[in-house]
This record gives structure tokens, sequence and C-alpha cells, in this order.
């Protein structure tokens, strides 16, 4: 592969030369920078990086930066962006009155989306992801987790998992993928919960592990959906089959997921729109990684998750998309940060670092992905139409990704 060097950047953000897994805390305000710098990748990876005063005189490729600002590319734990069709009509029901709730209860939301999957063929679905993937990657992202979950049935789960692996087989940009089996109770089983529950850990557990087809097991702990100790048989059963624990907890209230999560060693615990003293108490004896997703309080009109009392207690907090057609139709990673800025009230600096390294942690991809340092991949975007760091966030309805490099070569160009 060739080499590439991006020189006159104005500052090049989130650049290490002693790469730290994550962030936390206090620390988040911190935000590792060089002022008018170089980066050399070579063979797909970040080569080197410094002053322009000691810039290489040569690559295969040369771009001049021109003053523009050079982050690394984001790194989004959270996705559903395998699904057969959009829910614009639950949108405008929502605007009538309808809560997400109600809804669902209506065999809307999850169900909704199943029953759509459930009669796609597995290249339609294919087709409408890879689409999804290359949009989020102009976008400046990175690395993505994917989650199946609009199955709800053997078949239909395996077939969004298959799809999930063709995507990371042809995907330029690292992909985990998640079991979401228990993401709702199917209208079928909805008197008989445990023989759902029983379907995903007897069936769709084994077979998924037999195939290889995902690296974590999620459930969706809340109000309405699956309890604590229901959540908790299908997560130890992941764990035997070798599928580490994620969970959906407190979107929708206190619901317990939160303690669930950190009970059973869960890698993260996502959403916690609703979340007290006593969940940021249980985070702090674990290293779960609390995941807020704030265009899906934004999209549903929900609370915001309190990020400034998750740093205030030293946790590595985390910033993800939760693309998905229901609650949050968008992978727009410049938006998230717009909005953690905006509503939760956090820094720059500490929206960056939770979209980047700690997203990068929560997909136990660190050691590759999240910043800019050698070895790591040359996953980067260049910035467009801003020069500070603060413009980043405050632009939130303006294109600030200017061009994308994904693998040491040029993605996109913003015209």
């Amino acid at each position: 592969m060739a080499s590439l060097l991006l020189r006159n950047i104005g500052v090049l953000y989130q650049a290490e030369t002693q790469p730290r897994p994550l962030v936390r805390g206090r620390d988040m305000a911190t935000l590792p920078h060089l002022n008018d710098a170089w980066l050399l990748m070579d063979n797909g990876l970040i080569a080197a990086f410094g002053p322009m005063s000691s810039c290489p005189d040569r690559a295969d490729e040369v771009i001049d930066v021109a003053g523009n600002m050079v982050f690394p590319g984001w790194c989004d734990s959270h996705t559903h962006i395998v699904f057969a069709a959009t829910r614009e009509e639950e949108f405008v029901a929502r605007i009538q009155g309808l809560s997400y709730e109600e809804i669902a209860r209506r065999g809307g939301g999850i169900l909704n989306s199943a029953r759509k999957l459930q009669a796609m063929s597995e290249d339609e679905l294919f087709e409408g992801a890879w689409g999804r993937l290359q949009e989020v990657i102009r976008y400046g992202t990175g690395a993505i987790e994917i989650k199946s979950g609009y199955g709800l049935s053997l078949d239909s789960e395996l077939k969004m998992l298959r799809v999930i692996r063709r995507l990371k087989e042809r995907s330029p940009i690292p992909i985990k993928a998640t079991f979401l089996g228990a993401h709702a109770i199917p209208v079928e089983y909805k008197e008989r919960r445990q023989d759902y529950i029983d379907l995903v850990i007897q069936e769709m557990l084994p077979q998924v592990a037999a195939e290889g087809l995902a690296d974590y097991c999620d459930v969706f702990c809340d109000f309405g959906f699956f309890t604590p100790e229901e959540t908790g048989q299908i997560l130890e059963a992941g764990w035997k089959h070798g599928l580490k624990p994620k969970i959906h907890a407190n979107e929708l209230g206190l619901s317990g997921g939160v303690q669930t999560g950190v009970k059973h060693g869960a890698i993260s615990v996502d959403h916690l729109e609703y979340c007290s003293d006593v969940e940021i108490e249980a985070l702090k004896s674990s290293q779960t990684m609390p995941t807020l997703l704030p265009s899906c309080a934004f999209f549903l009109g929900i609370p915001f998750g309190p990020a400034r009392e998750i740093m205030d207690a030293d946790l590595p907090l985390v910033l993800a998309t939760d693309y998905n057609p229901g609650s949050s139709p968008s992978g727009k990673m410049p938006f998230v940060v717009s909005l953690a800025c905006i509503k939760m009230k956090m820094l720059p600096e500490e929206a960056i670092n939770a979209a980047t390294l700690n997203g990068a942690a929560a997909m136990e991809l660190s050691h590759e992905c999240g910043s800019i340092a050698p070895w790591k991949r040359a996953n980067v975007w260049i910035s467009k139409g801003i020069k500070s760091l603060a413009a980043l966030p405050y632009s939130f309805g303006s294109d600030v990704v200017g061009q994308v490099i994904v693998n040491g070569k040029a993605f996109y160009s913003q015209p």
C-alpha cells in the first residue's frame, strides 16, 4: 500500500505517542493535540506525526490540509443499521401524542421492524445496510458496532447476523457484531415469556456461537421488555458460548439494568437516560462502561443522560449514535457530539474523547482505533469550514467533515 502525508495541519487532535486504553473523569476534559503538524500514514497505519518544522519531504501521496484540523475516526459503539424499513409513521404518531411504550404495545416499534425484516431477503438487507455503512463512514466514523434484534426468530436473527458478517468481510472499517435476540418479546410469545427466553438460550445462542456470528450478547433490560432476572439468564448463557455481555439499560426508567450489567461483567451499559446515584455507585465498582445515546433522547423527547454526574464520579463516559429506524434514525456522530455539548453540558474535549477513544474501548478496539498513534489504523477525517475545536459542536447544522481517510487512503471528499 502507498504512503500518504497530510501536511500543514492546523491542529492534530487526539495525537498520542503513548496510547491510552481509555480516558475517565476529569481527564476527559483534556484532548491531546499538536499545532501546525504533519501526519504520515503507511500501509494503512499511522506511521508518524510531528511539527511542520520536521515534516518529511516526500510520500507517495501528499494532501495539503491548509490549516484545517485532523481528528481520529469516530468510534460508534452502538448501532442497529441492519433493518428492513424506516418507521416515519411512528414518528408522526408520537407527534400526535402516543408514547414510545404505547406504540410498542400496539405492535409497533421493534415488533414492527421485526415483521418487515422477516419478509426481506438477506441480499436486500445487505444492500440497505451497506448503503448506511457508507453513509456513516462519510460522516467520519472509523469503527462501528452493529446489533441484530429485529429478527426475533431463529431464522431471522441468524439472517441479520449473517448480513453483519458480510458487512465485516467487505467493510473498510472494523465492525463488531452483537447478538440481540432479546430485544423484545414477540407477539406470539406474549403470554409465555419464558418460552421465548428458552428459545434465545437453547436454540439461538448455540447456533450463533457455532457459526461465529457475534462478539457480544445484548439484552433490552427495561420496563415492558426484559426484567433483570430474565436478562441475567440470557447473559449467563451468552458467557457460556463465549459472548461477552452488553446491555440496553434504563432508557425508559430505573429498571435495574445497570446493576444487572455490572453483576454480569458487561463491557458496557447503554442508554442510561434514567440514571441515579445508585447506578453511578454500582458502575464505580466495575469495569463496565456507561454509554449515552443523546440522539435517541433528542428524537424521543426523553431525558438526556447525566453526563456530568457520570464524569464527576471518575467514570469513562462513551457516546454513540444508536442509529436505528425507530428511536434514532441518524448515524451522524458530529451531531451526537453537538447534542452532548448543548444538552448535557459536556465540554467539546469531553465529548470528543467519549466519541473516539472511549467508544473504541467499548468495542475492545483501543489497540487499533480511537486515537492517532503509531501503528493504529489510519482512519482519520479532516475538518472543513471550522477553525476551532468549539466550532465543531457549535456548528451542529453544518457538514464539518471535509475529507475522510480510511486505512491511509482517501475515501470521501466533500464537494
